[in-house]
């Protein structure tokens, strides 16, 4: 084979046939995704949906909603957190363009061009489409919604704690630091003065006195880590019924300052909300059993009084994992009514299948977080404001949904998955090539004898 050289310049064709132009293979995982959306007619559905936020005739034309969605979808597939970087993706990549529906004289969709198309859509749509995720689910058979499991995770603001400004005058913190040297006798402080005036100053950074002026809402929390920045709490509730396959019912935005028990029974009624309407949507109609919720299973972060109170009056039996508080007293007669239902909780996580419970919380519960904001790249938020926070969260929640119907399709909920099912399934095969070679190997170099066994010698 003759060696060529690599051409320092060329003369570029004036006109190219599409039919020269190279092809990449298109990634079969993305392929099965759209025949998915396209069988559940999921543009028509979306168009209709975003009809009244585009205008008829005024201005250049917009990114159409199925595009829009399909590449927050992307975000969540390869694990890319910003909407620059979707962008950039879908730009350096054949399949993804073709999983958009892009022909190649097509201009991918740019960050801004996403950033106000997400600005335009209410959070209702953004609902809509992970109601209508729900929807799909269920007509595959993939959602139990008796048993429910709650949590809630931190996700780091798109704000730096360097820039907070008191909320009575607007002051920085730099600022409102040099005040505190000055009074303290230091003229002219450094940044070691007022770093060591900041350690030892007692209960500093407090969410009532201080906020971003940028994410009103980003309050100031110690992370799992042991950091402490700005977040957004995130709570997710899962299916964790025994039919079910770990679906996510219902994903909400909290202030991150809020405890558990605060924000528990917003996100257990939002699942409900959700499930009744998947329940009389018309793919649910013909289900048997109806999708309501009977069980909630949770950490003992949200154990309290009044939490399981509240879940026995609405007739939801708890699996709640109990803090060890030592001996408690019961007095009167509202320690008597709450002693009743922490000793019924008690005794239903003691049980063979309160263990169960608590053990697929464990196992799907916090497979969502890792799925949407570990490997799904949205650990740290790259929008800002309750709403923009909102509908990416419900999107992100909506991936992770048709992933389980792609796993159960194909075996595979991610492309990077894929991937490694198809390594899988060829490993026994190319170990046997690679036998095969050895062997042959062998008899070209020792023909009398191979691995013990002499050969069978034909005759002339």
């Amino acid at each position: 084979m003759a060696m060529g050289r690599r051409k320092q310049e060329h003369q570029e064709a004036l006109f190219v046939t599409t039919d020269a132009l190279p092809r990449a293979p298109r990634h079969v995982f993305y392929e099965r995704l759209n025949r998915i959306l396209a069988e559940h007619d999921f543009d028509r559905f979306v168009e209709d949906s975003c009809r009244s936020f585009y205008a008829d005739k005024m201005g250049r034309p917009g990114l159409a909603p199925g595009i829009y969605f399909r590449t927050l979808f992307v975000g969540y597939f390869e694990g890319i957190n910003s909407e620059r970087g979707m962008a950039w993706r879908i730009e350096d990549s054949l399949s993804l363009r073709a999983f958009l529906g892009l022909a190649l004289a097509d201009s991918p969709p740019d960050h801004s061009t996403l950033s106000r198309t997400r600005r335009l859509i209410d959070v209702e749509t953004h609902e809509a489409v992970f109601q209508w995720m729900l929807k799909v689910l269920s007509g595959e058979g993939l959602i139990d919604g008796r048993t429910v499991g709650v949590d809630g995770t931190f996700l780091e603001a798109n704000a730096a704690l360097r820039s907070i400004v008191r909320k009575d005058s607007g002051e920085s913190y730099s600022d409102f630091l040099t005040e505190l040297a000055k009074a303290s006798g230091i003229e002219t402080p450094t940044r070691a003065d007022l770093a060591k005036i900041d350690k030892k100053r007692p209960k500093k950074g407090s969410n009532d006195d201080w906020e971003h002026p940028g994410d009103p809402t980003a309050k100031i929390v110690k992370m799992k880590d042991g950091s402490t920045h700005l977040a957004h709490k995130a709570e997710h509730v899962v299916d964790l019924g025994e039919d079910g396959h770990g679906a996510i019912l219902a994903v909400v935005r909290h202030d991150a300052n809020r405890g558990d028990t605060n924000t528990i029974l917003e996100s257990v009624n939002e699942a409900t909300r959700h499930l009744h309407e998947t329940r009389n949507a018309g793919e649910a109609s013909s289900m048997e059993a109806p999708l309501k919720i009977d069980e909630v299973v949770t950490d003992k972060g949200y154990h309290s009084n009044q939490v399981l109170k509240d879940f026995d009056e609405l007739d939801l039996r708890t699996y709640v994992s109990e803090p060890d508080r030592g001996r408690r007293n019961w007095q009167g007669e509202k320690g008597a009514e709450a002693q009743a239902v922490v000793y019924a909780n008690r005794r239903r996580i003691r049980g063979e299948r309160g263990k169960r419970l608590l053990a697929r919380r464990g196992e799907f519960l916090e497979r969502t977080f890792a799925h949407c904001y570990e490997t799904g790249g949205m650990r740290r938020l790259h929008v800002r404001g309750d709403d923009n926070i909102s509908k990416r969260l419900l999107v992100q929640a909506a991936a992770f949904n048709i992933s389980l119907v792609m796993r159960k399709l194909i075996g595979a909920g991610t492309p990077r998955g894929f991937v490694d099912l198809v390594a899988a399934l060829c490993h026994p095969f190319s170990g046997l090539w690679t036998a095969l070679q050895t062997n042959q190997t062998k008899l070209a170099c020792h023909p009398r004898k191979i691995d013990g066994i002499s050969p069978i010698v034909l005759p002339a």
